[in-house]
């Protein structure tokens, strides 16, 4: 009995092996490049925003993003005004996509990143780092099978209390 068993599930895996090979696929890769704005409670900054992607499949891939700050924001401490600068983020993410017609889908995905910012007063100057999980939501809409335009938004919630920044996206999309 236990051998027609295992003989019976080798079988069962050797006929199932073609279907799991068709799911591999060559991944479709994918670059973005758009404006960034992050809204936290210290100040709107803006950067400009670029991402490589691979999506193994229709549902699942992964992405690094990379953004670089063009945008300031002013701030008033007693009778001081300073600047707060978005120096740079780095951030990789996994992504799940629900394809809703070859031209629209939509997707979401979860990431850890890190962030530094400058803050000048009085002529000081100070600059910190934190450490993100990052999670959001968005769509893209494809005008033809490689050109089109994204939208997203995602939280980074940074650790040990470090507050958290919202980031609202609007990228072009070019699939390779």
């Amino acid at each position: 009995m236990k051998a027609l068993l295992i003989s019976t599930a080798a079988a069962a895996a050797m006929l199932a092996a073609p279907a799991v090979a068709q799911t591999v696929s060559t991944p479709e890769y994918y670059g973005t490049l758009g404006y960034s704005q992050l809204d936290g409670s210290d100040g709107d900054l803006g950067a400009v925003t670029g991402r490589l992607g691979a999506k193994f499949n229709p549902y699942v891939g992964v992405e690094g993003e990379a953004s670089f700050g063009v945008k300031d924001d002013d701030f008033t401490f007693g009778t001081e005004t300073g600047s707060i600068e978005h120096e740079y983020d780095l951030a990789g993410y996994v992504v799940g996509t629900l394809p809703i017609n070859p031209n629209f889908d939509v997707f979401a995905r979860l990431g850890y990143g890190t962030t530094e910012v400058k803050a000048e007063l009085a002529g000081f100057e100070a600059s910190t780092d934190g450490e993100s999980v990052n999670y959001g939501a968005g769509a893209n809409y494809f005008f033809d099978g490689q050109n089109g335009v994204r939208g997203d938004w995602t939280r980074r919630d940074f650790r040990d209390d470090g507050g958290e920044i919202d980031v609202y996206s609007l990228n072009y999309v070019r699939r390779f």
